[in-house]
């Protein structure tokens, strides 16, 4: 039987996960808490920032984005950063085993800053600037990448199993409420100058670089082993494949509104898969492989990261799907010009975040007395109630009753994240800690790749159906030429989305100057007035918001049914680490904890 075997039996029958951490004491755990969550604050906040602020930096370095051509920099300008922290946590956390999880963590910091201070320097223009911030921004998600794989492990170590439900909570509000922070500081400082939303980054990270060096200590066992290279290799390229295909796919080619018949991305989904497949095969051969696929024998885990999967699918679109509807129909209607929607649709959507940092701790501190699977399965199914209740919503909705509805869907989604988080962690061999949450965290990440590629997809859908004609009806109604009338409707969908979600003005953008300066003055200032373009758009963009919303509930449902799977596991009734005694113990550790062996591996 081999060593991780071993763990998991031993995780399994309760005591050993905790075998290798030392008493840390009450003051370091909340040095480590706050050291953590700092670093998860910082890189969700960064994950975001740049969505309200893309408009700024285009006209700061010179590209349209929404000229033909230029779509490559919009793509990975929104999901490059995304896309690396998918790829590389299961790697960087696995790396936190064998190397010790506070020095990645911390050299997590440091590349995360320096990066961060490089993008603010940037002296180009035009295409040469578009490639040197997207690649400076993948080098970023690389030190965003080691702070997320590495930072429930850490707390994990420095918390006994009876309060990491609170700190995980705490840890996972912050994150995210820091994909929500992240729009309103954008919104603020990106009209000043587009460069302080990386240079906001460096003082922080300076600080929490070096706080973290002198204070934060490694409690688990270093576990020194090879680099999985041939599993490292496909994984990355697999996953990346696959995440580029489902980026380009929904952008059009051809005639086609979307790309999902494109033979490259129709090639890179197929490669990707494969190479996921050939991945899976040789992590069951080698002897100390990247991903711990017999992890996946520990019932709280498997449900713990497939729920988290689902969780993702059901939530990661829906941001932009927000911004799209307060910046392109709600602000506008209400006398915001859309030059400013962008900071007002992150205003807009602070009850959200405010809902985040209410239910995380609170609920991780009731999982931690009453266990996590009723909070889990309970946020879950008050996620799909509230993406119901959204769906039911007017397009021209009264803000009170939005805010009072974002507030709830913000309490259900943080009651699921911390209590499942937490469960996660503790079912979980001490000795593989940073690789379980880099795999939990990989799940996650990749599911909202995946999950704003469908919410977009369905939007397109709806839109394709009814947008067009809209289009040429309200604009040869107000003196438009037929023939550019028909141009403007022909365009792809995705066009008009993302029109609205930079804050331009859709209809000049999309219907150009040379065309409305022919037209007299009362009918430019009706087509580009505030109120033209979202009335134009309502019913279409109702019918691809019902089919996201529809999605997203039966996601949620789903992630409700998998979360009840992980098994009545009980925390431990006197919290602390587990100590040798009641390591040997096994079973009966555990069945004096308050556990039920059976449930801990499926």
């Amino acid at each position: 039987m081999s060593d991780l075997e071993q763990s998991v039996r031993s995780a399994g029958r309760g005591g050993a996960a905790d075998k290798a951490v030392a008493a840390p004491g009450d003051g370091y755990k909340w040095v480590a808490l706050t050291i953590s969550t700092l670093g998860m604050l910082m890189a969700t906040i960064d994950g975001s920032i740049t969505l309200i602020a893309l408009p700024d930096i285009f006209r700061g370095i010179g590209i349209d984005p929404l000229q033909a051509g230029n779509s490559f920099y919009l793509l990975w300008m929104i999901l490059g950063f995304l896309v690396v922290t998918s790829v590389l946590v299961t790697t960087l956390g696995r790396m936190g085993d064998i190397y010790g999880r506070v020095r990645m963590y911390n050299l997590g910091f440091a590349v995360f800053t320096f990066f961060s201070l490089l993008l603010t320097v940037t002296w180009m223009s035009g295409h040469a600037a578009g490639i040197w911030l997207i690649t400076l921004r993948i080098f970023q998600g690389i030190g965003a990448a080691m702070l997320m794989a590495n930072s429930a492990a850490i707390l994990t170590d420095a918390f006994p199993a009876g309060e990491r439900g609170m700190a995980m909570g705490i840890n996972q509000a912050a994150a995210m409420s820091g994909m929500f922070i992240g729009l309103v500081l954008g919104g603020i400082l990106a009209p000043i100058n587009w460069r302080l939303i990386f240079l906001v980054s460096v003082p922080i990270g300076l600080f929490a670089t070096v706080w973290g060096y002198l204070k934060l200590r490694e409690l688990s066992e270093r576990r020194p082993a090879r680099i999985d290279w041939p599993g490292n290799i496909t994984f990355a390229a697999g996953l990346i494949l696959v995440m580029v295909g489902i980026t380009y796919g929904i952008e059009p080619y051809g005639n086609d509104t979307m790309g999902w018949t494109n033979p490259l991305v129709i090639t890179a989904l197929a490669a990707g898969v494969v190479l996921l497949v050939a991945f899976g095969v040789i992590e069951t051969r080698v002897p100390q492989p990247m991903f711990r696929i017999q992890l996946f024998r520990i019932r709280a885990f498997t449900a713990g990261v497939l729920a988290s999967f689902l969780a993702a699918l059901s939530r990661g679109g829906l941001m932009f799907m927000l911004i799209i509807w307060l910046q392109g129909i709600w602000l506008p209607l209400h006398g915001y010009s859309f030059e400013r929607t962008p900071l007002w649709a992150g205003i807009a959507m602070l009850p959200l975040t405010a809902g985040f940092l209410l239910s995380g701790p609170l609920s991780g501190i009731l999982s931690d007395r009453f266990g996590a699977r009723p909070f889990a399965t309970g946020g879950m199914l008050g996620t799909a109630v509230a993406f119901v209740l959204l769906e039911l919503l007017p397009v021209n909705f009264p803000y009170w009753l939005f805010a009072i509805l974002l507030f709830c869907t913000g309490l259900a989604m943080a009651s699921f994240g911390s209590p499942n988080r937490a469960a996660v962690m503790n079912s979980l061999p001490a000795e593989h800690r940073g690789a379980g949450s880099g795999m939990n965290t990989t799940f996650q990440n990749s599911a909202q790749v995946l999950s704003i590629g469908i919410f977009f997809s369905l939007m397109i859908i709806g839109l394709s159906s009814s947008l067009p004609q809209s289009l040429y009806h309200g604009l040869v109604a107000h003196g438009v030429s037929a023939a550019a009338a028909t141009r403007v409707s022909h365009l792809p969908p995705v066009s008009t989305l993302f029109a609205a979600f930079l804050g331009y003005n859709p209809i000049q953008h999309l219907v150009g100057p040379g065309v409305l300066s022919h037209l007299p003055a009362a009918q430019q200032a009706t087509l580009t007035g505030r109120s033209f373009f979202p009335q134009l758009i309502t019913a279409p963009f109702r019918a691809g918001l019902h089919a996201t919303f529809d999605f997203a509930i039966g996601a949620s449902l789903v992630a409700a049914a998998v979360s009840w799977t992980r098994g009545r596991v009980q925390p431990p009734a006197v919290p602390g680490p587990v100590s040798a005694a009641e390591s040997a113990a096994g079973e009966p550790a555990a069945a004096a904890a308050g556990e039920n062996p059976e449930a801990m591996v499926g």
